[in-house]
């Protein structure tokens, strides 16, 4: 009975913990996801109820004449294509020398494979700063130049970390094997371990778009033509000017009946709220596709059964 009793015990308190868990994490999801759903619920709500902080746990009076009128603001789809392009571009780049380089490093027959690597690796600790760095961009002739967003990311330290160790962790009975049948250096690569390392280099994937796309500064100081803006620094710019911006767009929908109503009226709030969205929404579809890989990666070093 008594061991009974002390099962019984130890399992109500189990679930007791369970539940516990389950609340703590829920309220942890719930303080992350909404502030994001408070900024969706307000761009599609009465702008005037918004303005007012009225809306705060569900959508009133509910419209998308926001995401309408917030295209219309000249350049904004320029600056997509611009982020959609850099992030493209650079992220697969950014993958593919995080991958090579991160197989090569451990290869024992490369030439000052050590030195190499503690080459790359020393970047990661030592910066010269950003008045150094503009010099450097500029004497390569990279100010206004859409290559400024693409090659200084491509080899990315801490990525090459990343797959170096996941290679280091497959067996290496593997690549012997292939080298015993004849396989060189690029036929291991690419048939052998570029395979094998689709989850850390999904890890990376995810890593460098999300920079890419979130990136703004160095449209901030190397570009001054507005044909290479990024959408985050149209974002950045907007939300410094969403009050004239709202003004703008208000005057050229006057003729509207649409905007008749204070319901429609573009804000500060709206304006500022509709572009966030706008920004932040693609870069979410990156998670679903590479969700199942991410996991797998992250977890560089874990013990194998």
């Amino acid at each position: 009975m008594r061991d009974q009793k002390t099962k019984y015990q130890a399992s109500a308190a189990d679930k007791w913990i369970t539940v516990i868990i389950y609340v703590l994490f829920s309220a942890f999801a719930f303080i992350c996801v909404f502030p994001f759903y408070s900024i969706i619920i307000n761009t599609i709500s009465a702008n005037d109820l918004s303005a007012r902080g009225d809306v705060v746990f569900y959508p009133k009076k509910i419209h998308f004449q926001n995401y309408l009128d917030v295209f219309k603001i000249p350049g904004l789809g320029n600056a997509a294509m611009i982020s959609l392009g850099r992030t493209a571009i650079g992220t697969t780049l950014t993958v593919g020398a995080s991958a090579f380089l991160g197989f090569m490093f451990t290869q024992e027959d490369m030439w000052a494979r050590k030195f190499w690597y503690r080459f790359t690796v020393i970047t990661m600790f030592f910066s010269a700063g950003i008045i150094p760095w503009y010099l450097t961009m500029r004497s390569l002739h990279l100010t206004n130049n859409f290559m400024a967003y693409i090659l200084p990311t491509v080899v990315a330290p801490f990525f090459i970390i990343l797959v170096k160790t996941f290679v280091e962790s497959t067996p290496k009975e593997l690549q012997q094997a292939a080298s015993i049948d004849g396989a060189g250096t690029m036929t291991l690569f690419f048939r052998i371990m570029l395979p094998i390392c689709k989850p850390i280099l999904a890890t990376v994937a995810i890593f460098a778009a999300v920079d890419q796309w979130n990136s703004f500064q160095d449209t901030l100081l190397l570009m001054t033509d507005s044909n290479l803006y990024s959408l985050q620094f149209i974002l950045y710019n907007y939300i410094n000017q969403a009050s004239s911006l709202s003004t703008m767009v208000n005057l050229q929908n006057a003729g509207s009946t649409a905007m008749a109503s204070l319901a429609t009226k573009q804000t500060t709030t709206s304006i500022r709220m509709t572009v966030t969205v706008i920004v932040v929404a693609p870069i979410l579809l990156v998670y679903p596709i590479f969700q199942r890989f991410f996991v797998k990666g992250i977890m560089i070093g874990a013990v194998k059964g």
